[in-house]
């Protein structure tokens, strides 16, 4: 077998470090012994920015908020999704992820950070969506493995009351929030109908194949 390498260490502001490895062609982010993403499987990662970009059909000058960009996969499948008067937020916390972005996976970024609908935003996406009233025609928000955190505290108001309600500003009339997750949550379904969005749950796999594990992405429509 191929050993796995320690590419890098990445500080996570009010959280532990995140871990970059690599085994061969294959990388993967890592928090303790949780492995957050890798390249190996990254389908719903994908789906969670075609199947959003899908439901913007109708607008072609879209505004498009990601939070956390991760490894870039829903980037990437949004940038391919929208046309060119389309626009790109990313809010990525993390210093680090983006140093690996553009330099060990510089090839698997593709220069997707670089296209001119991309604005790079360094912070907490939960600042960009407080800033963004009705500006946004959706919100992807694929941050601490879902509602039910991991890597930092002070990520769960995105998911509260309080942050649903936020995001509900921050979208236009008919916008979507879609919120990637590790696992189910029922829960979190009923919270986002109870904040005043019509839901949509969506389960799909981790692999590109449709096999891996089951993961949870809810698309809620500001109603």
């Amino acid at each position: 077998m191929i050993p796995r390498e320690l590419v890098g260490v990445a500080e996570v502001p009010g959280g532990p470090p995140l871990r970059l490895f690599r085994r061969g062609a294959d990388f993967m982010i890592v928090l303790d012994r949780n492995e957050l993403m890798s390249t190996r499987q990254h389908g719903s990662e994908v789906a969670l920015g075609t199947m959003a970009c899908d439901r913007l059909a109708d607008r072609p000058a879209a505004h498009v908020l990601i939070g956390g960009y991760g490894m870039g996969y829903t980037l990437r499948a949004v940038l391919g999704r929208l046309g060119p008067r389309a626009r790109v937020t990313v809010a990525e916390l993390v210093p680090g992820i983006i140093a690996w972005a553009r330099g060990p996976m510089a090839d698997l970024t593709a220069g997707c950070l670089d296209d001119p609908r991309v604005v790079l935003v360094m912070g907490d996406v939960a600042a960009e969506i407080g800033r963004a009233a009705a500006l946004n025609d959706a919100i992807l928000l694929d941050v601490d493995n879902g509602p039910d955190g991991l890597t930092r505290p002070g990520n769960d108001g995105l998911y509260g009351q309080r942050g649903l309600a936020a995001a509900r500003t921050a979208l236009r009339p008919g916008g979507v929030l879609a919120v990637w997750s590790a696992a189910p949550d029922p829960g979190f379904g009923r919270r986002l109908e109870r904040s005043g969005f019509a839901v949509e749950t969506v389960t799909v796999r981790a692999r590109e194949n449709g096999k891996g594990a089951a993961h949870v992405i809810w698309f809620a429509t500001r109603t």
